[in-house]
Parts: C-alpha cells; sequence; structure tokens
C-alpha cells in the first residue's frame, strides 16, 4: 500500500509548468549505478533536453557530465532542484537553494517530504514540489 504525503505546490498545471520551464536542474543524489531510480531520473531528463547537474560525493562523472559535490559548486545558473536525499537532508539543501538565489522549484522525489524544508523555502520564493518524481509527472504531462 502506498503512503499519501502532503504536497505543497504540485497540482497538475504547476508541475507541468514548472517541466515545461525549468531547463537547467541539479540532481541532489544522482547515482551513477544504472540500477538506482535516481540514476535512471537523472539520465531520463539529461535524454529529453534538460540541461542536468548531477551532485554526488564520490564519483567523477555520470554519462560524461561532470559529478558536483554540492550545489555550491555548481556555477551556471539551476532554475530547479530534485532531490533522492533522506527526508531530514532536505533542510540543508532548501537552504543551500535559499544560498544560491536562482532556484526557482525544490522537488522532492517519491516518498521524500520535508514539511518544515518545504515551507522555509515557499517563504523565500521558491515554489516546491515533494513526493512526486520528475520522470513520471514528466512523462505524463509532457511525453516522453
Amino acid at each position: 500500500m502506498e503512503c499519501e504525503f502532503p504536497r505543497i505546490n504540485s497540482d497538475e498545471e504547476a508541475v507541468k509548468k514548472y517541466l515545461l520551464e525549468c531547463r537547467r536542474i541539479a540532481v541532489v543524489g544522482a547515482s551513477p549505478n544504472p540500477e538506482k531510480d535516481s540514476h535512471k531520473v537523472t539520465k531520463y531528463l539529461m535524454e529529453h533536453g534538460y540541461t542536468v547537474y548531477p551532485i554526488y560525493p564520490k564519483g567523477e562523472d555520470f554519462l560524461g557530465r561532470k559529478f558536483y559535490r554540492s550545489l555550491k559548486e555548481i556555477d551556471e545558473p539551476v532554475d530547479m532542484v530534485v532531490v533522492f536525499r533522506k527526508p531530514e537532508a532536505v533542510g540543508p539543501i532548501a537552504d543551500a537553494c535559499i544560498e544560491r538565489g536562482d532556484v526557482k522549484v525544490l522537488w522532492t522525489q517519491k516518498g521524500i517530504v520535508n514539511n518544515e524544508a518545504a515551507e522555509k523555502a515557499k517563504e523565500h520564493g521558491i515554489d516546491v514540489v515533494q513526493n512526486m518524481c520528475a520522470m513520471v509527472e514528466h512523462r505524463e504531462l509532457i511525453g516522453g
């Protein structure tokens, strides 16, 4: 049985808008392991025309794209941050998004919810999507 978690700013039209307008995406927790969901989603986003900045502390490259160690390391604009980390890690990630000043959307993948971090991000003008898979939503709303 699937758990239902609260979502913030995740109505269908808002999600579609984010996926259409946010073309530069940092993926926190993008695994080099092809069996992991974070790898599959990151690869999918790359294959569908997004500029993707994979963030993983221990890798060299992700399918030819440099692995970054943190959001701070990315010296190009970032529109959206997709998170594949435990809920307790979302707080510091939200703080890093706020500090950057260019992130428009903080998106946590299926099963990841941190309402406190979400509210903090929203207070700083960042829209939030929680507990949704970016790949699944893209396939359903945009096609792919």
